[in-house]
C-alpha cells in the first residue's frame, strides 16, 4: 500500500517517550509508525527535528463576532497554526454561548473562518443553570464559570456555584473555573480608587493573591462535595497550587491549568509596562524562586496542562485610558509552544512533558476526541515538526495576532515549530501560513450526542 505522506528520520515524541521512527499518513490519519521505510507518494526529511502531535489550546478568546478589532478566527487561528497549534477551544465573553441556539449560531458562523480544528465552550450564567445538560449533549467542550463578575459576565457566589456544580456533575460535564473571590476584589478596588491610584502596581493589589486563594479554596471544596469535574483556570503561583491540592487529595476531580505568563513574567513589570501587563490573575513572580516553583509544578504533575488564555488587545486598547479603563488580556498563541520548548531546552521540563502539557493533557481534561493530541495509528494526522535548537528572538512585528505585540518581545527562545500539518495537509511551513479559513472542523465535547 502506498501512503500519501511519509515523515522520515525524525524523533517521534509522545508523553511516554521518544524514538526515531518514520510516520506514515494516508486519508488524513496516521497509518503507521515504522522503523523501516514504506512506500509513499510524498516524503519529508525530518532529520534533526522532533515530530510531535499538534498542540491543543483549550483556553482561547478570539472575540469573534463581537470584538473583531481585537481578534477574529481567521487571524487568531493563523497565529495558532504557524506556532504548531492544530486545535483550540474558544469562548468569547462579548458574545457568549448560553443555550443550544447560541451554540448552533456560533458553529454556523465559525465554520468557514477557522484554519484549525475548534471546539466551543459555553458560559455558565447564574440564572440559566438548567441549560447545562442540553448544552453538554449538544457538544460544548466545557462551561466557563466566573466566581466574580468580570468582562461583563456575571459571577457565581458560593450558593449559586454549588447549584451549578450539581448540574455539571449530574450531566457528567466539565467546568473551567475562573477563581477570584468577588468581595475581596471589590474591597480592594474601592480602596485603590479612593486613594486615586493609577500606577501599574494597582493591578496586582486589586486582583490580589488572597482573592485567588479564597476563590480556589471555595471552588475546590464545592467540586469535591458535588463530585463535579473541574479545571481551575490560569492558576498563577505555587501557593495557589497548594490550595487546589488540599481538595485533590481527598478525591476532588480537579485539574490545574496554568499559562506561560506565570512561568516567565514578573509582578514588577506592571510598573513600567502598565496596561500591557493588565491580565487577571496578574503575574505573581517576585523572585526567581517563584518562577522555578511553577516550572517544578509542570515537571512533577501538579499542573495538568497549559493553555494560553489568549485574549489579545491591540496597543490602542492597552493605552487609551487609565489602568482602570484599558482592556484585560495578553496574546499568547504565537509564542506558547516556543516558551515550553525553551523550558525543555533549559532542562526545566522534558520534551515529553511539552507534549503531555500542551497536546495530550488538554484532550484528556475535557474529553475531546481521542483522535487529537496523539501520534498513534488511527489518530488525525495533526503533526508539528519542531527544531529544538532554533534560537530566535521574539519581535512584535513577527506577531500574527491582531494584538501586534507580545509580552515576550525581545526575549530569545530556543525551539520553534517549523512545519505544521492538519489532518495530513501542510498547514504552515517555515513561518508561512498555508491553511485557509474553513480548513478547521468542529470538535464536539465529551457529552455530545453523536461522537
Amino acid at each position: 500500500m502506498e501512503m500519501a505522506l511519509a515523515i522520515e528520520g525524525g524523533t517521534v515524541v509522545t508523553s511516554r517517550g521518544r524514538r526515531r521512527a518514520h510516520v506514515y499518513v494516508d486519508g488524513g490519519r496516521i497509518v503507521a509508525l515504522s522503523q523501516e521505510p514504506l512506500p509513499a507518494r510524498e516524503r519529508v526529511d525530518a532529520s534533526g527535528l522532533l515530530v510531535m502531535p499538534g498542540m491543543v489550546d483549550t483556553h482561547v478568546h478570539l472575540m469573534d463576532p463581537a470584538s473583531t478589532d481585537r481578534e477574529d478566527f481567521p487571524t487568531g487561528t493563523a497565529a495558532a497554526v504557524r506556532a504548531g497549534v492544530t486545535a483550540i477551544v474558544e469562548h468569547t465573553h462579548a458574545s457568549p454561548v448560553r443555550n443550544v441556539a447560541d451554540l448552533a449560531d456560533k458553529r454556523a458562523y465559525v465554520a468557514g473562518r477557522s484554519r484549525v480544528d475548534f471546539g466551543l465552550a459555553a458560559h455558565a450564567w447564574p440564572d440559566r443553570i438548567d441549560e447545562v445538560p442540553a448544552l453538554w449533549r449538544a457538544g460544548v467542550a466545557f462551561f466557563k464559570v466566573f466566581t466574580c463578575t468580570t468582562h461583563g459576565v456575571p459571577g457565581f457566589d458560593p450558593g449559586s456555584l454549588r447549584a451549578l456544580l450539581d448540574r455539571v456533575a449530574g450531566a457528567r460535564a466539565v467546568a473551567l473555573v475562573h477563581a477570584e473571590e468577588a468581595s475581596l476584589l471589590d474591597v480592594a478596588e474601592a480602596e485603590l480608587r479612593a486613594a486615586g491610584r493609577l500606577d501599574g502596581a494597582l493591578i496586582g493589589e486589586w486582583r490580589n493573591r488572597e482573592a485567588e486563594l479564597a476563590g480556589l479554596g471555595v471552588a475546590g471544596m464545592l467540586a469535591r462535595r458535588t463530585g463535579a469535574r473541574v479545571v481551575m483556570a490560569h492558576v498563577s503561583n505555587a501557593e495557589a497550587l497548594e490550595y487546589v491540592r488540599r481538595e485533590q487529595l481527598p478525591g476532588a476531580s480537579i485539574a490545574v491549568e496554568t499559562c506561560p505568563q506565570y512561568l516567565t513574567l514578573w509582578e514588577a513589570e506592571a510598573m513600567d509596562e502598565l496596561g500591557f501587563r493588565k491580565f487577571t490573575p496578574p503575574a505573581r513572580a517576585r523572585s526567581q524562586a517563584d518562577l522555578n516553583a511553577m516550572w517544578a509544578a509542570l515537571s512533577d504533575g501538579r499542573v495538568h496542562h497549559i493553555a494560553t488564555d489568549h485574549a489579545p488587545a491591540a496597543r490602542a486598547h492597552k493605552t487609551d485610558g487609565s489602568m482602570w479603563d484599558v482592556h484585560f488580556g495578553l496574546p499568547g498563541l504565537d509564542t506558547t509552544l516556543s516558551v515550553l520548548l525553551d523550558g525543555a531546552h533549559a532542562g526545566r521540563i522534558s520534551y515529553e512533558q511539552v507534549v503531555g502539557l500542551y497536546s495530550e493533557g488538554p484532550v484528556h481534561a475535557y474529553g475531546l476526541p481521542r483522535t487529537k493530541g496523539s501520534l498513534r495509528p488511527g489518530a488525525d494526522a495533526d503533526i508539528v515538526l519542531v527544531d529544538p535548537n532554533e534560537r530566535w528572538t521574539v519581535a512584535d512585528e513577527d506577531v500574527i495576532s491582531k494584538a501586534g505585540w507580545s509580552p515576550f518581545a525581545g526575549r530569545t527562545l530556543v525551539g520553534r515549530a517549523v512545519r505544521t500539518y492538519l489532518r495530513g495537509v501542510l498547514a504552515a511551513d517555515g513561518g508561512k501560513v498555508l491553511a485557509e479559513p474553513g480548513a478547521g472542523r468542529f470538535l464536539s465535547g465529551g457529552g455530545a450526542d453523536a461522537r
